[in-house]
């Protein structure tokens, strides 16, 4: 995704699975693999609802996170999202990944 210049931020991801970033699986509550859980690398002016409205085009997103700073409040330039399905989860990774 560009840059949308009426809203003033920019959204450029790098989409990984989770589980991979470690080159592990990880374990969910569910006790399956955390692989519906995307690793998004960030623009630093890109918000929660950004990545959300951008990431819920390719499958039903669950939840967002933005990294963000304690003290000032600014994206630390990374942040996950979480989809419904490890299936959904893999399509945006490749459709998002280098956008």
């Amino acid at each position: 995704m560009a840059l949308n210049r009426r809203r003033g931020w920019t959204l450029r991801c790098a989409a990984i699975p989770f589980g991979k970033l470690f080159n592990r699986t990880a374990a969910s509550s569910s006790g399956t693999g955390c692989t519906s859980k995307l690793f998004v690398g960030l623009s630093y002016d890109t918000n929660e609802t950004a990545l959300k409205d951008a990431f819920s085009q390719h499958g039903a997103v669950i939840s967002v996170k933005v990294v963000c700073h304690p003290t000032t409040g600014k994206s630390k330039g990374f942040g996950f999202v979480t989809f419904s399905s490890q299936d959904e989860a893999a399509a945006a990774a490749h459709k998002m990944n280098g956008a």
